[in-house]
């Protein structure tokens, strides 16, 4: 080998090494997280056992609350990302791009109605209204969303999968004051979700790390009882709690704060 090939390849592979490590400083520590969260969700046969298992677990809670007498229709409050549909293709698509969430894209996404179901979430929410319970939607999707998300829902034949029953966001981000309007109708049995603030107001209005956990404590006998919980490792409040719901954050203050919080081995 010449001198000159030498040199030349090695100038190859100090450009490529410098290449590669510019790719891993400009992926984030949250991106890369997001990346996993979403392939987990996506691939692991254990995130679909939680969701048949919160399903399982709430056909048993309805058919308790079924075999009681009560003064009004029955009806179960649910969530719909991540709690009856999966929105893990676009979580992935933004991760991997090493890109933050974004309203337009996500607006993009939600008018394809292209979301797959979470499992156990059809066959649940079919079997409740088959026993005459009605299923209120209430989302935090804003209003303009309002046309693919009835469009996903019927694409599986959900039940009660129309305007009145599907909720959007309008003025307020808590879903206090929909549920207080279900209520006066019906009596609620069950409340599905993802995030704390599908299941009560304490948790609206931006609670720290802190006051989060108290609150879960105190309303610990309500998980797996009136609150159904599903699980959501890719975004959510716990998230926003985790950066004290500073959305304005760079990716490497994002990073240097996971850093910090995280227990690590001494």
């Amino acid at each position: 080998m010449s001198k000159k090939v030498f040199i030349g390849m090695l100038g190859i592979v100090l450009a490529s090494c410098t290449a590669t490590k510019q790719a891993v400083q400009q992926t984030s520590v949250t991106n890369s997280g997001k990346v996993w969260s979403s392939l987990w969700q996506q691939r692991s046969a254990e995130y679909r056992a939680l969701c048949f298992q919160a399903y399982n677990l709430a056909k048993l809670r309805l058919d308790e609350a079924l075999a009681k007498k009560t003064n009004k229709p029955l009806a179960i409050v649910t969530d719909i990302d991540e709690t009856v549909l999966d929105n893990s293709p676009y979580d992935a698509s933004r991760a991997i791009s090493n890109l933050e969430y974004d309203a337009a894209t996500w607006k993009q996404w939600t008018a394809k109605a292209a979301c797959d179901t979470v499992a156990g979430a059809p066959a649940f929410f079919k079997y409740a209204a088959s026993k005459g319970v009605a299923i209120f939607y209430i989302t935090n999707r804003d209003e303009d969303e309002q046309a693919g998300t009835v469009k996903n829902l019927q694409k599986f034949n959900m039940p009660f999968a129309d305007d009145e029953h599907v909720i959007l966001k309008a003025g307020t981000s808590s879903k206090e004051p929909r549920r207080l309007n279900v209520l006066k109708g019906y009596d609620i049995v069950l409340l599905c979700g993802d995030n704390l603030p599908d299941f009560d107001a304490v948790y609206d209005n931006h609670p720290t790390e802190q006051k989060r956990n108290e609150a879960t404590a105190k309303l610990s006998g309500k998980f797996g009882s009136k609150y159904i919980i599903l699980p959501n490792p890719s975004y959510g409040d716990w998230e926003g709690a985790l950066f004290n719901f500073n959305y304005g954050l760079k990716a490497a203050q994002k990073d240097s704060i996971i850093k910090a919080k995280l227990i690590t081995e001494k």
